[in-house]
C-alpha cells in the first residue's frame, strides 16, 4: 500500500535548484538546498482532485556531493535520506514533522 502511494511520484536529478526553487522554500543559497517535493500531498487532495503533472522529487546533484565531502557520509546514504525526506511532504508531513520523526528514530 505504502508503494502504491509513491507509484507516481517523478524523481528527477539536477545539478542545482533555480531560483523559483530556492525562493518557495525560502533559502537564499543555492548550495543548501539537496532535495525538493513539488506537487500536491495526499491529505490535501479533494475528491475532485484531477493532477495534470505528477507529484515530483527533484534532487540536487552538487549539493549532495558538497555535503557527502564535508561529512563523510555516503553517497547513496544521503541521497536515501533525502528521497524519505520529500517522500515524507507527499503524505503531508511538514519538515519539522519529518525532523521530529528522524530524531525520535535516532534515539
Amino acid at each position: 500500500m505504502f508503494r502504491d502511494q509513491l507509484a507516481d511520484i517523478v524523481v528527477r536529478v539536477e545539478d542545482f535548484a533555480t531560483a523559483e526553487q530556492l525562493a518557495l522554500v525560502g533559502i537564499a543559497d543555492r548550495w543548501e538546498l539537496t532535495g525538493m517535493y513539488e506537487g500536491v500531498a495526499l491529505p490535501d487532495r479533494s475528491q475532485w482532485y484531477h493532477e495534470s503533472m505528477p507529484p515530483v522529487i527533484t534532487l540536487f546533484r552538487k549539493p549532495l556531493l558538497e555535503e557527502m565531502a564535508h561529512t563523510g557520509v555516503a553517497f547513496e546514504a544521503l541521497v536515501r535520506h533525502v528521497v524519505i525526506h520529500e517522500a515524507g511532504h507527499h503524505f503531508g508531513l511538514s519538515d519539522a514533522d519529518m525532523h521530529a520523526l528522524e530524531n525520535s528514530a535516532g534515539e
